[in-house]
C-alpha cells in the first residue's frame, strides 16, 4: 500500500496536469513531459489537485499505483526547478570540454578523446573539471551522468576516473614491499 499515492498532488501555479488516452503530459514553465501509463492506474484531475487511482485489486496494480505517483511528482518538480547531477574528473590530465550545449569530449586516460552526445532536453555545461548535467527529465539526466560515469569508472587504488560529486570511493591497499 503506497502511502504517496493516497495523498492527493497539488500541482503549482502555471503547471497544467492532463491524462487522455493513457498519455499523462505535464507543462510548466521550463518544457512539458509526457509519459505512457499503464492501464492499470488511472488519474483523476480536478483543477490543481491530482488523484491516482487504480483500476484493479492486483500486486502489479499495487506496485504501479506508488511508481506513477512518485513519477507524476518527479515530472511537476521537473517542469517548474529541473534536475542537475554533478560528477568530478580525478586524475592527472584527465579533463573534459564541453562542445556546444549538446555534446561532451572526455580525455581520460584512453588512446583517443571520448565524445558523448547528449540525449534531447539535456545540457552540459563543464568548469574546472566538474560536469554538470542538467533536464528537466529525472531518468534521462540520470541515464546520461551513468553513461558518462561508465566511461572512465574510479578505480579504488588511487581513485582516478569519473565520479558522481560527493561521492566516496572505497580505497584499496597496494602491494607491500618485503624487507
Amino acid at each position: 500500500m503506497s502511502r504517496l499515492a493516497k495523498q492527493p498532488i497539488e500541482a503549482p501555479a502555471g503547471v497544467t496536469v492532463t491524462f487522455e488516452g493513457g498519455v499523462l503530459t505535464v507543462k510548466g514553465p521550463k518544457g512539458e513531459l509526457s509519459r505512457p501509463i499503464s492501464k492499470e492506474v488511472v488519474f483523476e484531475v480536478e483543477g490543481q489537485t491530482v488523484t491516482v487511482k487504480k483500476t484493479e485489486e492486483t500486486k502489479q496494480a499495487n506496485a504501479l499505483w506508488g511508481t506513477y505517483a512518485s513519477h507524476l511528482q518527479n515530472m511537476i518538480t521537473g517542469v517548474t526547478e529541473g534536475f542537475s547531477k554533478n560528477l568530478e574528473i580525478e586524475g592527472v590530465g584527465y579533463r573534459a570540454e564541453a562542445q556546444g550545449d549538446k555534446k561532451i569530449k572526455l580525455n581520460v586516460g584512453f588512446s583517443h578523446p571520448v565524445e558523448l552526445d547528449a540525449p534531447e532536453g539535456i545540457s552540459i555545461a563543464v568548469e574546472k573539471n566538474v560536469i554538470t548535467i542538467s533536464g528537466i527529465d529525472k531518468d534521462a539526466v540520470g541515464q546520461f551522468a551513468a553513461n558518462v560515469r561508465k566511461v572512465k569508472k574510479p578505480e579504488p587504488y588511487k581513485g582516478k576516473g569519473i565520479r558522481y560529486q560527493g561521492e566516496y570511493i572505497i580505497r584499496k591497499q597496494g602491494k607491500k614491499a618485503v624487507a
